[in-house]
């Protein structure tokens, strides 16, 4: 039996899931970490805590006894994007990894763009800076540790060290790498001029290729480590949203993904490098050599969502969050929640962005502050879906992805305010999903993306329809939602 593992290093945990060449999961493997937060506004993980997750989530993988070491034909990654790994020249880990939450790098932002002015930055990368990315991180390190930057041999995102450690090669792909800020969109490769211009040496930047390419072979002790069978073939994989994308079909134009994970992504493929002229998006390398992506960024979704849960209500569940707030109708009774509890990113790339409950009055009660907590996460995402259609970037239809699409209640709720059908994926776990479609690919068992996602993404039967007078409230209470920010920017 043949099947593929997609193993997604995400933020609050890693996911190892094999999956067959139908696309179904035979088995799956999870393991959870924490954010390490030094200071209020910075985030960072140990690297190391991240690759010992990984050998238990894919050990609890096998151990399920549905799939064997022999089974597997290929690996592949999702990663979470723009966290800043370095590595000294005997490829251990020099500090933390800086990830993308974390919010200390505003002044190297702008030290940046007195080197190097926004207009040249913006026709090359074709993205703003924002906080969290690896090029602001790598400044900060440079300016506040300096001997640690001396002792840099490499720098890659975070799936990149766990692959590292699986095959002993280091490397990225170009989707990852153009989340970093220090990449040519159009060329597909490394911003050489720019990064000279700021002092950043070109020796320090891995080799980046295709996220199908085959990077490596399990070494003898990753397998030893792991149980997996040595000189099983490695592909290079790519970022999570993505490898989100892959996992739902998202290889050509017209199809978009609304994910709400972590953090949340409203995407969509290109078969060009599009952006928008505001720079309130973002554009990155797709998984392939002649696709793109453009994204809507949002900071704070499921983030959110567990914060309420775990600090301020002491609940239980998700699911009982969601029977809560299914109690409360659509608009929640006037009760509005801006979800910036870490600053954003779409559409006011704002670090210094805070969260707001507006509206609050003696008949609220909890049911009501989950549901506008859930409504509050998709109508930041809908700012992204305005922005998008501006810019002639629309989808034929609109796929839930990320844990949001286990919630029917948020399914409901994209679909009321997109006004649109909402898709569900029969896997769960799209990320690594698309992680194994690379791996399909890497090790030859199909021949192209089109042939392997035409054998392995599936979609449920379930559509979700939106509800007309849902569509008209939400109408309306976006209107209010899009003047909080505007009303609170001096005060945040």
């Amino acid at each position: 039996m043949a099947c593929f593992v997609g193993i997604d290093i995400g933020t609050s945990s890693v996911r190892a899931a094999a999956v067959d060449e139908r696309g179904r999961t035979l088995a799956f493997g999870q393991c959870e970490y924490d954010i390490i937060k030094p200071k209020i506004d910075q985030a960072e993980q140990n690297m190391e805590q991240l690759w010992e997750s990984t050998v238990q989530s894919i050990q609890l993988m096998l151990s399920q006894g549905k799939v064997s070491k022999d089974d597997i034909c290929g690996i592949g990654y999702s990663g979470q994007m723009h966290g800043l790994v370095m590595v000294d020249g005997d490829g251990k880990s020099i500090r933390n990894a800086i990830i993308w939450a974390d919010q200390r790098t505003e002044r190297e932002i702008s030290g940046i763009y007195e080197k190097v002015p926004k207009e040249e930055f913006d026709t090359v990368y074709l993205n703003r800076l924002s906080t969290g990315f690896a090029l602001p991180s790598l400044m900060w390190v440079k300016e506040h540790e300096p001997e640690k930057f001396q002792k840099i041999d490499k720098i890659f995102c975070p799936k990149d060290y766990i692959r590292f450690k699986m095959c002993g090669r280091i490397g990225t792909d170009a989707s990852d790498a153009s989340s970093t800020g220090m990449w040519d969109m159009k060329k597909r490769t490394w911003a050489y001029g720019i990064l000279e211009k700021l002092g950043v040496p070109a020796s320090i930047l891995p080799e980046s290729h295709e996220a199908c390419e085959t990077a490596g072979r399990v070494t003898e002790e990753c397998a030893q480590a792991c149980g997996l069978k040595p000189g099983t073939v490695i592909t290079y994989g790519g970022g999570d949203s993505l490898m989100m994308e892959l996992g739902n079909g998202m290889i050509r134009d017209g199809i978009m993904a609304s994910t709400i994970g972590t953090a949340c992504h409203l995407t969509c493929a290109l078969e060009r490098p599009a952006h928008d002229m505001l720079f309130r998006t973002n554009t990155w390398c797709h998984a392939g050599s002649g696709l793109w992506s453009i994204m809507g960024a949002h900071l704070s979704g499921g983030a959110a969502l567990k914060w309420l849960r775990d600090n301020i209500l002491e609940m239980g569940s998700f699911d009982e969050m969601n029977v809560c707030a299914s109690k409360v109708p659509a608009g929640s009774e006037g009760l509005l929640f801006l979800p910036y509890l870490n600053g954003e990113r779409t559409p006011h790339n704002d670090a210094n962005a805070k969260a707001v409950y507006l509206g609050l009055s003696l008949k609220h009660t909890k049911e009501h502050i989950i549901r506008s907590t859930m409504e509050g996460i998709v109508y930041s995402m809908k700012e992204s879906y305005e922005i998008l259609k501006s810019i002639g970037v629309t989808g034929s239809r609109m796929i839930a992805s990320g844990g949001g699409a286990k919630s029917p209640l948020l399914c409901q709720i994209q679909a009321d305010m997109y006004n649109c059908p909402v898709l569900t994926n029969r896997e769960k776990e799209q990320a690594s999903l698309g992680a194994a479609i690379t791996a399909s690919v890497g090790c030859g068992y199909f021949r192209n993306y089109e042939e392997a996602c035409g054998n392995m993404v599936c979609f449920s039967d379930d559509v979700t329809e939106p509800d007309a007078e849902h569509v008209k409230i939400y109408n309306e209470g976006f209107l209010r939602f899009k003047e909080i920010y505007k009303a609170n920017k001096g005060i945040f």
